[in-house]
């Protein structure tokens, strides 16, 4: 009889890769339904809801990667997605916000990007669509459907502050600051930023921390709607 502690280990499976957690927000079953029936295998849908209320204890739950929501939501104080994005995102740092409605209208697209969203689609994208847009926010990027972005940078830039104010703001930062600063304002990764300038990710943490807290800002959303405001991406 053979001694099972002679017996060669079996060689270990290579680990699966982690598909990206996403949560959907909607309040029509039958849209999450088909929503999540048509997401990819890069995503793993781990929490619904269909109010604010329900939404903001669902994502503070399960910390999904990317949020999925619609602008238009029943409950809470009445601010819809946006609200839902000012009440998680501060407790939830690594979580993006995904806009997904079938509104186009500028208080609905400025207001819920100020709040933190990292983009927005409408409701009329395919299933693939928004698949690659959850893994594009996922690893940092900005994401609009095409007839948006436009819409989006002019809406910001239309809100802008004087152009004196803006100057000011800039002199704080040194030269490499702004280009850091514009890079990842438009969505680059750190790792993207350290190839484009040839600096060290560390580098880029550095320079990042300094611009957050030169331009009084408190995250990376912050920093994308501050330079979208001011026309500088």
């Amino acid at each position: 009889m053979t001694d099972s502690s002679d017996t060669p280990d079996a060689p270990a499976e290579p680990a699966a890769f982690a598909p990206i957690t996403v949560a959907i927000i909607d309040d029509h079953s039958i849209f999450r339904s088909g929503l999540r029936a048509d997401l990819d295998r890069r995503l793993d849908v781990v929490a619904e809801a269909a109010d604010v209320d329900a939404a903001v204890a669902a994502i503070l739950a399960s910390r999904p990667g990317v949020v999925l929501l619609d602008v238009h939501l029943p409950g809470g104080a009445g601010g819809g997605g946006a609200e839902v994005v000012r009440r998680t995102i501060a407790e939830c740092p690594t979580t993006r916000f995904l806009a997904l409605s079938v509104s186009d209208a500028a208080e609905d697209v400025v207001g819920v990007i100020r709040a933190g969203a990292r983009g927005y689609l409408t409701k009329g994208s395919s299933g693939s669509q928004v698949s690659d847009a959850v893994v594009a926010v996922a690893s940092g990027d900005a994401v609009f459907s095409p007839r948006l972005a436009g819409f989006v940078l002019d809406a910001f830039g239309a809100a802008a502050g004087e152009q004196a104010e803006t100057t000011d703001e800039l002199d704080r930062l040194s030269a490499r600051e702004r280009e850091v600063m514009r890079l990842i304002a438009r969505g680059h990764s750190y790792k993207e930023v350290a190839a484009d300038l040839f600096i060290s990710i560390k580098t880029v943490e550095t320079h990042v921390s300094a611009v957050l807290r030169k331009l009084q800002l408190s995250s990376r959303h912050e920093l994308t709607a501050w330079a979208l405001e001011r026309k500088l991406l």
